[in-house]
């Protein structure tokens, strides 16, 4: 009768062991997998966000009529705001013999510096909804918040003409 008392007693330990293994083995399994797992579907929501914005593009396109031009995107809050909005299209007055611009419906983010030199093929957001495309280099002593530039620019004055233009900005 010893032996059975003593079997049944080492037996519940035994079990009570295997229980508080269990137990701590569940514990961190459970904080390994919090750590590893989103807590919540907008922790995804925000994570998904946060990979497309490192796959945010840098190149757009713009048509002139029949041409189609390239166009780099800018690395400013503008240019990222401006492609979000795609497709776009522009009914571009002339202004000054240089430029085409269009008022948006809606502000962009400004980061406005005075470029001293515009180049024929830049694209430039001028206050916080005014786009202006310029397709003559000049001087100018005004402020612009870039957008990007016209990666082949060559054609561009022959293509806007001397009159208003209907530009279309797209992704493809």
């Amino acid at each position: 009768m010893a032996f059975n008392t003593s079997c049944s007693t080492l037996r519940s330990m035994r079990q009570a062991s295997l229980r508080a293994l269990v137990l701590v083995l569940g514990v961190l399994m459970l904080g390994s997998c919090k750590a590893s797992q989103p807590e919540t579907p907008n922790a995804v929501a925000r994570d998904t966000a946060r990979a497309s914005a490192t796959k945010e593009r840098t190149r757009m396109w713009m048509t002139i009529g029949e041409r189609r031009f390239s166009v780099t995107l800018a690395d400013t809050d503008a240019a990222k705001a401006f492609a979000a909005r795609l497709p776009l299209t522009l009914d571009m007055a002339e202004l000054n013999g240089n430029e085409k611009h269009a008022d948006l419906p809606h502000a962009l983010p400004t980061e406005a510096t005075r470029p001293g030199t515009i180049h024929n093929g830049d694209l430039m957001l001028y206050g916080s909804s005014t786009v202006v495309l310029f397709y003559k280099t000049f001087r100018s002593s005004y402020a612009y918040t870039r957008l990007g530039r016209v990666d082949d620019p060559d054609e561009l004055s022959r293509m806007l003409g001397a009159r208003g233009s209907r530009v279309v900005f797209s992704e493809q």
